[in-house]
């Protein structure tokens, strides 16, 4: 036997996983966060108890029941041609309660994977945390590696780990954190998120060796924190996690007290101008009754963010580099890309009233670019998100609850 194969099948049989050993098999999946994160609080501001959302809560925060169709969403979503859900998950409850009372938590989140299993998706259990209770929002891990909060953080993990081992392996991962805020990403940082990740991981891999591991940089998950990482702990049984919101100035056009409108400009850059935005602006304030002094206003607030956007020049020329990042660390790392997790994409979509984001032409070209350059280097990749009424879903934000079908469309899917 070559020494290299001897050598790689000395390393499976330590990992305990086999000869052919390789993580949960994920190829497009779909956020669903609304269900399962922001846990309803009690008016003392605590959770209500037990905590979570009904799905029938779920699907009434922002409609009524009637608009939705009457067949099982989480079939919908695979009919749709998604092959897992990434579900995410307030892991504010969990680390608020102990013994009993985490049981129950537990118990809720466990029925909770069994429901999206069932219908014959795969479940990425995202802990994401919320910052509605600010004593277990990510700023709780925020004190270094060796801070109680990371300690607490790290327990609960543990036994979310231990409730997901009674899923067959081929069903579920686990995705510890979701956006560290560890900043900066570079050669002066101090080595906190690097301990943080390294030691969750070995805390996973002391209750099961088959468990996928969804691994993420600090710096908000991004790029740039994921080329930071240091894969030292790595195994066949790991992604690692990165997010593609870039550029945010295109994919985030949110209104603010300063700015109330922000939308309209085009993706790629250059099939535009800055004159060309200001017009299309002009005209949404105008068609919303606002008055030549409060456009004047905002139309101040709004050339600098505007004249840089088309001065960066975002197209897919810049979006293929940025992604060519992390395939880059990949490949230096000996980490096959795909095993990469571009965790999170996505794009508001043009308001009702024209306040904020994109218009669809360019919503969709950009959706579909992202998309087709994590494809193209065989990227597994979710993207943000099911349902919810801010704008950034697959079903629609108002009326029926019916799929966007150009997004499906961007997204590859019938």
């Amino acid at each position: 036997m070559k020494l290299f194969s001897l050598l790689s099948l000395l390393f499976a049989l330590a990992m305990g996983t086999g000869v052919h050993a390789a993580p949960l098999a994920l190829h497009r999946g779909i956020s669903v966060q609304d269900w399962l994160n922001w846990s309803p609080l009690d008016s003392d501001g605590t959770y209500r108890w037990p905590p979570y959302r009904s799905e029938t809560e779920w699907m009434t925060l922002a409609r009524p029941l009637s608009d939705w169709p009457q067949s099982d969403q989480f079939q919908r979503i695979r009919a749709m041609g998604f092959d897992f859900v990434r579900l995410s998950v307030d892991p504010g409850p969990l680390l608020a309660s102990e013994g009993e009372r985490r049981e129950q938590a537990l118990a809720v989140l466990e029925r909770a994977v069994e429901r999206v299993t069932s219908a014959g998706l795969k479940v990425v259990f995202d802990l994401h945390a919320a910052r509605q209770v600010p004593a277990y929002s990510i700023d709780m891990i925020g004190r270094g590696a060796n801070s109680p909060g990371v300690a607490q953080y790290r327990g609960m993990v543990r036994r979310v780990a231990a409730m997901l081992t009674r899923f067959d392996a081929g069903l579920v991962a686990l995705e510890p954190f979701n956006e560290p805020e560890y900043y900066p990403c570079d050669e002066t940082d101090t080595g906190d998120w690097q301990r943080i990740m390294a030691a969750t991981v070995a805390d996973i891999r002391a209750i099961s060796r088959d468990l996928t591991i969804i691994v993420t940089g600090a710096c908000g998950g991004s790029i740039t924190g994921l080329v930071d990482l240091d894969p030292s702990f790595d195994d066949p049984r790991l992604y690692y996690s990165f997010h593609m919101y870039e550029p945010h100035s295109f994919t985030h056009q949110l209104s603010s007290a300063t700015q109330p409108f922000n939308s309209s400009l085009p993706w790629p850059a250059a099939i535009g101008s800055p004159d060309e935005a200001v017009a299309h602006l002009k005209s949404y304030m105008t068609a919303a009754g606002i008055g030549e002094g409060e456009q004047a206003a905002n139309l101040a607030a709004a050339r600098d963010p505007i004249a840089r956007y088309f001065a960066e020049n975002w197209g897919f020329p810049q979006l293929q580099a940025r992604i060519n990042e992390a395939v880059n660390w990949a490949e230096r790392h000996r980490i096959p890309t795909s095993r990469l997790f571009m965790g999170e994409f996505g794009c508001y979509g043009l308001a009702a009233d024209g306040r904020s984001g994109a218009r669809d032409e360019d919503r969709l070209r950009y959706l579909a670019a992202v998309r087709l350059e994590a494809e193209g280097r065989d990227i597994p990749w979710a993207v943000w998100e099911y349902s919810n009424p801010h704008g950034i879903s697959l079903i629609a934000p108002w009326g029926a609850a019916v799929p966007d079908g150009g997004m499906l469309y961007a997204l590859g899917l019938p």
